[in-house]
């Protein structure tokens, strides 16, 4: 199983309608929950993620994407459950 991408910030640039969180559009996000959706689908769009961020972005990202793997949780999320 690939965990989601979501890393819980879920606020969608009104301009790109990518996440600023995962940098996916609402429907890269649709296919990642459709049960049918392939490990290798999901593999490729984790790639194209890290293809769409940049700088801090991606480092950020990176960080929290692997603390919720570890974690069950990612560190925004974390945070708002204090």
């Amino acid at each position: 199983m690939i965990i989601s991408p979501c890393i819980n910030i879920s606020k969608t640039d009104p301009q790109t309608r990518y996440c600023y969180g995962c940098a996916r559009n609402n429907e890269e996000k649709r296919i990642w929950k459709l049960q049918e959706t392939s490990d290798e689908w999901k593999k490729s769009s984790l790639i194209n993620i890290q293809a769409k961020l940049g700088g801090w972005q991606l480092e950020s990202f990176k960080d929290s994407y692997t603390h919720k793997i570890k974690n069950g949780i990612s560190h925004y999320k974390k945070k708002l459950i204090k």
